[in-house]
């Protein structure tokens, strides 16, 4: 790729270097257009064998809110409360089942039907690259976000995917952020503290 392929500044602030972990939101909502162009955009990033076993629950109605809230840890429920929209991102354990569509120069369901831990990790692995991949693309269309770890996973999968094949990840929170609420960016390693070339 050359030089002339590479994003500007302004794109590296909104997507990297200015972007923050929001906590608190304004009551701006959210378009669900947004929300599909996100989707559109992350899906293209690469997994492997294109497995693509991200999953995406976003949560708008009070009453789907509230049970959401529930099973956050207390220190997020004013978070998620806050957003116009939270994303329960999950992954399709059985992911491997729609390969002939998403891989269809090959049969690989095999390399996973055979293997149940295989698969799981697989999901996990792939679908949290997802994961990261969405919050770049809500990012991209002018979307702030919070994402979080810090919920009771079973309580999400038994209220919002009994009967599937989904397993809970990650709650992202999204909307319009309010910078004056925003902490300073905590530190972060420097190159050579986490990186080498060899």
């Amino acid at each position: 790729m050359s030089e002339s392929h590479t994003i500007d500044d302004a794109s590296l602030k909104l997507l990297f270097t200015e972007a923050h972990t929001n906590y608190v939101f304004t009551n701006k909502p959210v378009d669900d257009a947004l929300l599909v162009k996100a989707i559109d955009i992350a899906k293209i990033g690469p997994t492997s064998f294109n497995q693509s076993p991200m999953r995406v629950t976003f949560v708008k109605s009070p009453e789907a809110k509230a049970k959401l809230i529930d099973a956050l840890m207390d220190v997020n429920k004013p978070k998620t409360q806050s957003a116009p929209v939270a994303a329960i991102i999950a992954y399709d354990l059985k992911f491997w089942e729609h390969l002939p569509f998403l891989l269809p120069h090959m049969d690989a369901r095999p390399f996973f039907s055979s293997n149940e831990a295989f698969a799981t990790e697989n999901a996990f692995r792939n679908g949290t690259l997802q994961a990261a991949y969405l919050i770049l693309a809500l990012r991209a269309v002018g979307l702030d976000t919070g994402p979080m770890t810090g919920f009771d996973n079973a309580k999400v999968d038994a209220d919002f995917f009994a009967g599937t094949t989904f397993k809970s990840n990650i709650v992202v929170n999204i909307g319009y952020g309010d910078p004056s609420k925003l902490f300073p960016r905590q530190p972060r390693f420097s190159f050579e503290q986490m990186a080498k070339i060899v």
